[in-house]
């Protein structure tokens, strides 16, 4: 026996399943344009009409092998993802505490879940499943709380938030194999667990611990109130798959096992566990459940709220449910977008060999993309007031491709068919996600490589061979349209705002043929929207950086353009690698190199390495850097190192 889910894993036989469905369009059709619409969740009238509800879908999406017609595994799996760094005035610790910087976020006013969290006086952080608190004038580790044994995610790294003297800390753990779990299908079970703590007093102490049923999506805090949004699938057990039995019957199997579950399989439980060690269970209720009109019955969304100031209360996390999928969490402090990408990833268009060849019965049709945004209003205290929802073409890449600005929404996505790729930005109406506008057809045969929207402004970069720089006048929401476009080698992986008219481009230098050479920074003019220029590059070869895909790793400074990045680079003649931080001056007109911050060697047993700088921040004129050994201190002007706080 085993249990049916909805695994992430099967998305990489997605091709090959879905020429085997009935409902899949001709292959040698191409692919139409999705249409943008606007949704709207429905309540259940009951838990009758609910479950009905889930499981005339759920029976639609199963099939031999569950849902999906993919893997089966027990768990859930986690799906494989800024506001300039600013002064902050003190959030707790108390005395005043030093102009500082917090860790990069994409919107001011919601902070999200990082390794790190520091008010000026304080750094709190996560290491090996211990809560350390270092004092920053001190430059040392005043107090530990242990949260987790080893063989419970000792290791698992951990994020948190932090407001006043409360942290919240974000775990997910790989649940350990068993003997019911089938090596063969079985792709990584997640658990989640949040954990409230009290600073105050000198010792930090565990006030409440949280475990939703499901994995953990992503978070953001709104001044003390935090929304966690989790996924589960249905925990339904399923026969195992017998040689015997023909794919046709399993699946019929399958089906009728679907029929027959209970309403729980589909309703997370929430455990919450106070000081004195109490626990008890709650569940997401019927009547707070919504659904679109159309929806799989395998995946249940749930947004949790918890004011660390209060802590929690009667109501637990107060949850509502959406039963739909979703991966991408946005918000700007007044909206709170979930949005759920296909479960497709881009098909590979047919090369030049393949040009004039007729297709065959047996290529696989190529699912339409589309998109689907809900929105909350999260502006007042309490759980969010679901708004509306709407659908778009085509796949995020991130949190970044969304963008609230003066009531409307906008969403850059590519859409890919078995030929081509183009990518898109629609405007739609925040309180009604109705389309208000669109601008289609860039980057032809590529796809999005970062997005940024700067008020009015947007910039889209799209990449194969080369990266247009597309830039976007959004002031008409009604008529959007592209002003400017430069074409460089390479790609910018990430975009950060620099001032007025600049911008900075982090990502990978390129050969004319598309063929990744190396960290580039570029600097760009995009003053005059109609000829966005790049002033100044930055190339550093046979390297890599975590910030081009976890802009947490960023950091800009933009009282005096200090940015730093983490650095990985290797000799390929010697073999050779290192890693440190890239300390960096972004000027008006140029980027330019300052030095390198390195941590202490690493060794284990025989070998020796340098670990892997993660998160940089500014506390008054120290710049602190945090690996997996611990925290170094350097002068922001010098580079001089002034201290190391291990961390093991």
């Amino acid at each position: 026996m085993k249990l049916i889910r909805t695994a992430a894993a099967a998305a990489v036989l997605a091709a090959a399943c879905a020429a085997c469905t009935s409902s899949a369009p001709a292959a040698s059709q191409k692919q139409r344009p999705a249409a943008v619409a606007n949704i709207r969740l429905v309540s259940y009238s009951s838990c009758d009409d609910m479950l009905a509800g889930l499981r005339e879908n759920a029976v639609k999406s199963v099939g031999p092998y569950g849902f999906g017609g993919g893997m089966m595994s027990y768990g859930d799996i986690a799906m494989a993802e800024n506001s300039d760094a600013r002064a902050a005035k003190d959030t707790g610790g108390g005395g005043n505490s030093p102009e500082h910087s917090t860790t990069n976020v994409h919107e001011a006013g919601a902070d999200e879940p990082d390794l790190v969290k520091t008010d000026g006086n304080r750094i709190v952080t996560v290491h090996q499943g211990t809560l350390r608190i270092i004092d920053t004038a001190s430059r040392r580790v005043t107090a530990s709380l242990k949260l987790t044994d080893d063989q419970n995610g000792g290791y698992a790294p951990a994020d948190l938030l932090l407001q006043g003297d409360r942290a919240l800390v974000l775990m997910q753990n790989f649940e350990p194999m068993t003997k019911d779990r089938m090596i063969a299908d079985y792709v990584g079970a997640m658990s989640s667990k949040y954990i409230l703590v009290d600073l105050a007093g000198g010792q930090p102490r565990i006030l409440s611990t949280i475990k939703p049923q499901g994995s953990h999506v992503d978070a953001r805090m709104v001044g003390s109130t935090v929304r966690l949004v989790t996924r589960n699938q249905p925990t339904i057990v399923s026969p195992q798959a017998r040689g015997d039995v023909s794919e046709e019957e399993m699946k019929k199997v399958n089906q009728n096992v679907v029929r027959q579950a209970p309403i729980d399989a589909w309703l997370p439980k929430i455990e919450i566990t106070d000081a004195s060690g109490a626990t008890r269970t709650d569940s997401l209720k019927c009547e707070r459940v919504s659904h679109p009109a159309d929806y799989t019955g395998t995946s249940m969304l749930t947004v949790h709220t918890l004011d660390l100031a209060q802590g929690v209360t009667a109501s637990g996390t107060d949850p509502i449910g959406v039963a739909a999928d979703g991966d991408t969490v946005y918000s700007n402090g007044a909206g709170f977008y979930v949005a759920s990408n296909p479960r497709w990833w881009f098909p590979i268009p047919w090369g030049p060999a393949d040009a004039g060849r007729p297709r065959s019965s047996a290529t696989p049709a190529v699912p339409t993309e589309e998109t689907e945004v809900h929105r909350f209003d999260i502006s007042q205290p309490g759980a969010p007031r679901y708004v509306a929802s709407g659908k778009v073409p085509g796949r995020l890449l991130n949190q970044y491709s969304l963008s609230e600005h003066e009531g409307n929404l906008r969403v850059a996505t590519t859409q890919a068919t078995a030929e081509t790729s183009s990518s898109g930005v629609y405007v739609l109406k925040a309180d009604t996600m109705a389309k208000v506008g669109e601008v289609t057809g860039l980057g032809k045969g590529e796809r999005i490589y970062s997005v940024r929207f700067m008020g009015p402004n947007g910039y889209v970069v799209t990449f194969k061979q080369v990266d247009p720089l597309y830039t976007l006048d959004l002031r008409d929401a009604a008529a959007p349209k592209v002003t400017g476009e430069l074409k460089i080698t390479g790609y910018s992986a990430y975009l950060h705002p620099a001032g007025d008219g600049r911008l900075i481009g982090l990502g990978q230098e390129a050969s004319e043929k598309g063929r990744t050479m190396g960290t580039q920074i570029s600097l760009f003019d995009v003053s005059d929207p109609a000829n966005p220029n790049r002033l100044s590059q930055l190339f550093q070869k046979n390297s890599g950086s975590e910030a081009e895909w976890d802009p947490h790793a960023f950091l800009y400074w933009p009282k005096s353009g200090l940015t730093v990045i983490p650095l990985s680079s290797h000799d390929v003649g010697n073999g050779t690698s290192e890693s440190g931080a890239m300390v960096l001056n972004v000027s008006d007109s140029a980027v330019t190199k300052v030095g390198m911050i390195k941590h202490p060697m690493i060794k284990q047993d025989q070998y020796s390495y340098e670990p892997s700088i993660q998160r940089t921040i500014v506390i008054g004129d120290s710049l602190w850097t945090l690996s997996e050994k611990g925290f170094q201190v350097n002068d922001i002007n010098t580079l001089a190192e002034q201290a190391f706080i291990p961390l093991s």
